[in-house]
């Protein structure tokens, strides 16, 4: 019963940080057309952190940390969402959506690099073919000239790379990292520290700080969503599967993203998707293939009963 409903919950998850994930670009980019984009991130992450905390308190989790546990954490926020997510919403400024999701489809690169160079973990076979393939549609992807709207275009590129290698680490970070055992008071820590401190970014930058009830009715739903999904319930279930599973399987879904950000764009934005996309996609999706279905050894799935 108990490896049934985690291979359940596993399941569940990777459908939440596939789709929901996929759709965070297209809401990001609405979002950030009319709000600064440090200022969005703080209101995003600090009130998904603040009702993470909530809901755990009410189920009757421990809010308890130690101090390891508390600085692992802020460490893990500087990675994923200060970095690895905030300053990669600021690029979007500069770098069109989808393509803003095909930049993050090198993250499976990087991870299984950085497990080679620092752990000295081999890549297999399989891992091998399913990064050639991520990156041959990748490259089919980008290499369409309307993908690049601006001559800003390139700053935004270079530092959504930076992005998506600090993501990386954060996710390997975070598969050893000593993190309060309940998934939601772990994300919930994050998600809070990421909020303080993009706070003080936003007012050194001198944003410009809205009430919701100032914005377009296309911008509060597209914050009303990140929040609750593409924060509290992906970002939770991303949190898990570093724990349950391999490092390089939580990275495919920066493979699946891309393809559910351009169907995304085409269907609420009536952007048009070529053959040679369709084509893309495709391969993208091979290469998810050949990374999730390589032998690895099975890791101890320790506290996923209190999920």
């Amino acid at each position: 019963m108990k490896a049934n409903k985690s291979q359940i919950l596993i399941i569940v998850a990777f459908i939440s940080i596939y789709v929901i994930w996929g759709s965070t670009y297209l809401f990001n980019k609405v979002a950030v057309t009319e709000l600064p984009p440090f200022f969005l991130a703080c209101i995003r992450f600090s009130t998904a952190g603040v009702l993470m905390l909530m809901i755990a308190k009410i189920i009757g989790f421990s809010l308890k940390i130690t101090k390891k546990q508390f600085l692992n954490s802020a460490i893990a926020s500087l990675f994923f969402l200060i970095l690895g997510n905030s300053v990669f919403v600021w690029a979007l400024q500069y770098v069109d959506s989808g393509f803003a999701a095909l930049i993050a489809s090198t993250q499976p690169l990087f991870v299984l690099l950085i497990l080679r160079f620092l752990d000295r973990k081999p890549m297999q076979k399989k891992s091998i073919i399913g990064i050639f393939l991520g990156i041959t549609g990748m490259v089919l992807l980008v290499s369409q000239q309307e993908l690049v709207t601006s001559s800003e275009t390139i700053l935004g590129i270079l530092v959504m790379l930076g992005c998506v290698l600090g993501w990386s680490y954060g996710g390997v970070f975070v598969s050893k990292a000593d993190l309060p055992k309940n998934f939601f008071v772990s994300t919930g820590i994050q998600m809070v520290i990421a909020g303080v401190v993009l706070a003080i970014l936003s007012l050194s930058f001198h944003e410009k700080w809205t009430s919701p009830l100032n914005w377009s009715s296309n911008v509060q739903i597209s914050m009303s969503l990140l929040i609750i999904l593409g924060g509290i319930v992906a970002f939770t279930a991303f949190n898990y599967l570093l724990k349950v599973v391999s490092t390089e399987k939580v990275a495919t879904s920066a493979y699946v993203n891309p393809v559910i950000a351009l169907f995304m764009g085409w269907y609420f934005l009536d952007e048009k998707i070529s053959t040679q996309s369709m084509i893309a996609s495709a391969i993208l999706l091979t290469g998810v293939y050949f990374i999730t279905s390589r032998k690895r050894k099975v890791k101890n799935v320790t506290g996923t009963a209190k999920t």
